[in-house]
């Protein structure tokens, strides 16, 4: 971006000059990821930094927008975290470095529980940002939803997302089941399940900036998965059991879910045709 920037430059172009930079940073969504920068910076919508050919980037604006193209840019941060939001399904939610940043495929866990009875008791393990948690809570306000994590951080973030959101969800500090009550009814989880070996595939915007936590699970990446099920097969009470899997990981997770007590399997797939979500019923 040039320095004509200082004395205020038209949107059109400052947008031209981000979207240079950002591509050539090797970034996937250039134009996308500029246009929801710079809307972001000026507080309008993305349909105006299209429509109206005298908007203008002056004043403090000037400086913010740098910022952020430079934190995009150079040091490959995602935008949901320079922006400090995300959308997930009807929610607009908070999220920062404490959390993993939510991803549409994740929709998928809220879906599947969509079609449960009225009243059921739902926990949703490792709800970081609280995305599953609060999205079933606000499509499903007759259910009683828990979400729980590891990390005091990402439920501090979950918490303040619910009371921003004004919706009613238990936050709970726990290492997957352990010590949780025996109360559940269906268990939801997108747990860690990237193996060590694939550190080097990860983009720079996920290895450097999302935390290893919520994403690493051993050297096959059915660590946690393999730790819930253990756990989850001594609650008779649990009916259905929902786990975001990575790509190719439904064979070994079924089997798992299989050796849990659960006889009723099925995958569902995400947008891009992946079998992303493994579901046991029982």
């Amino acid at each position: 971006m040039s320095g004509s920037l200082d004395t205020g430059t038209l949107a059109c172009d400052a947008l031209d000059g981000a979207i240079t930079a950002i591509a050539a940073a090797g970034c996937e969504t250039p134009r996308l990821d500029a246009e929801v920068l710079l809307s972001h910076v000026l507080g309008v919508g993305r349909e105006r930094l299209l429509t109206d050919r005298e908007l203008t980037v002056r004043g403090p604006a000037v400086r913010a927008f740098q910022n952020a193209v430079r934190r995009r840019a150079v040091e490959r941060e995602p935008v949901a975290y320079i922006v400090g939001s995300r959308g997930f399904r009807r929610l607009d939610l908070t999220v920062d470095h404490r959390v993993l940043i939510p991803r549409p495929e994740t929709e998928l866990l809220v879906e599947v529980a969509l079609s449960l009875p009225r009243g059921v008791r739902v926990l949703d393990v490792g709800t970081g940002s609280g995305a599953v948690a609060l999205a079933l809570k606000d499509e499903r306000p007759d259910m009683h939803v828990t979400g729980s994590d590891l990390s005091e951080e990402a439920l501090a973030l979950a918490r303040a997302n619910g009371e921003r959101l004004g919706l009613e969800v238990e936050w709970l500090r726990a290492d997957l089941l352990t010590d949780v009550p025996d109360e559940f009814d269906a268990i939801l989880s997108n747990p860690p399940y990237v193996a060590e070996s694939e550190r080097g595939s990860l983009a720079p915007e996920i290895l450097r900036h999302e935390p290893a936590e919520a994403l690493f699970a051993g050297p096959d990446g059915l660590m946690a998965i393999r730790a819930l099920l253990a756990q989850v097969a001594a609650r008779v009470r649990v009916r259905l059991v929902a786990l975001e899997v990575g790509a190719g990981q439904v064979p070994a997770v079924m089997e798992l879910v299989c050796a849990a007590g659960f006889r009723a399997m099925r995958a569902e797939k995400d947008l891009a045709g992946i079998e992303r979500v493994v579901v046991g019923e029982r």
